[in-house]
């Protein structure tokens, strides 16, 4: 099967040292100050371990962090017992994995967590090391599994839309000037992309365009080396971090933008370029690799849509 982006080799390898595995986050709920340490110390090698004294302050770092791997709570609290509080984390973070600790025999509180799924496993105290560590490890697992499931889910539904959004501006715009707005909304907001910009490309320069703005300056193309090469090579043009570019990095719009990483694709129907793809990030990039395919994709349909626009208004 050939690679829909001829250039994709070379783009894995800059990417190489961004994706670095980090360690998963793990938060531990317990009264007891050293039932906190023992579990911190036990996991900290393995995780982004977060402490907590009660179901409160345990919600506080939740809001704060945001979604955590493995959630590991004391039944028997003051304030709110471990159940009440696992069961306030399921609605926002549906993939975490939860683990309660017990000493008491409280049967109908965890048989309720349990079928309600709220609670992944319970341990009781004093609590065997190793047990622990097993059925963490597996918990983990878990998550892993299911945060891949939920996010290819919605990578999928998001590329389904975004080519229904550039078959209906297809139909829909009398010219190519009229598709350029909804598509740079379109692939914005499906990349989470700081800036968008569809700009058409007649006679080898550069002419009207469309614009997506989340937050942030965006890059005038006229004048960026990376849109420049990809017009004259009609090939993608990646920076994945910018401050590691001595090049890009000097140049004064990517300083007073604070664009990070910048992704230009050129659009071309029939070897004809008919306009360039500019995604901007204020963070290093981080698109995965079915994701560039997928831009890939949505802009041959791009392509053949301003072709249409264009020869058949």
């Amino acid at each position: 099967m050939n690679n829909p982006i001829p250039e994709l080799d070379s783009i894995r390898d800059k990417l190489k040292g961004l994706n670095k595995k980090k360690k998963p986050k793990m938060l531990v709920v317990d009264d007891e100050p050293d039932n906190l340490d023992l579990l911190f110390r036990t996991f900290r090698r393995e995780f982004q371990v977060f402490k907590a004294e009660s179901g409160g302050s345990a919600l506080d770092i939740l809001d704060n962090e945001g979604e955590v791997a493995v959630i590991i709570s004391d039944q028997r609290m003051p304030e709110m017992k471990g159940t009440e509080f696992l069961s306030k984390t399921v609605p926002q973070y549906p993939n975490t994995v939860r683990i309660i600790l017990t000493g008491f025999t409280d049967i109908e509180d965890l048989v309720e967590a349990i079928n309600s799924g709220q609670v992944y496993k319970y341990i009781t105290k004093p609590w065997d090391p190793a047990e622990l560590k097993g059925v963490v490890s597996k918990a983990a697992e878990t998550y892993e599994l299911l945060r891949q499931r939920t996010e290819e889910l919605r990578r999928a539904e998001a590329q389904t839309n975004l080519l229904a959004t550039v078959v209906q501006v297809a139909q829909d715009s009398a010219s190519p000037e009229e598709c350029l707005q909804p598509l740079a909304s379109a692939f914005g907001e499906n990349f989470a992309a700081d800036i968008c910009i569809v700009q058409l490309v007649e006679n080898g320069a550069l002419s009207g365009a469309g614009t997506y703005s989340k937050e942030g300056t965006a890059l005038e193309l006229a004048d960026d080396p990376l849109t420049k090469e990809a017009i004259a090579s009609l090939s993608i043009q990646i920076c994945v971090d910018v401050s590691k570019d001595a090049d890009l990095s000097a140049l004064e719009q990517y300083q007073s933008s604070g664009i990070r990483a910048h992704l230009v694709l050129p659009i071309a129907y029939r070897e004809e370029l008919l306009a360039v793809l500019s995604l901007q990030w204020q963070q290093p990039f981080s698109l995965r690799e079915d994701e560039l395919k997928a831009i890939h994709l949505c802009a041959k349909q791009v392509a053949i849509a301003l072709a249409c626009t264009r020869y058949y208004p």
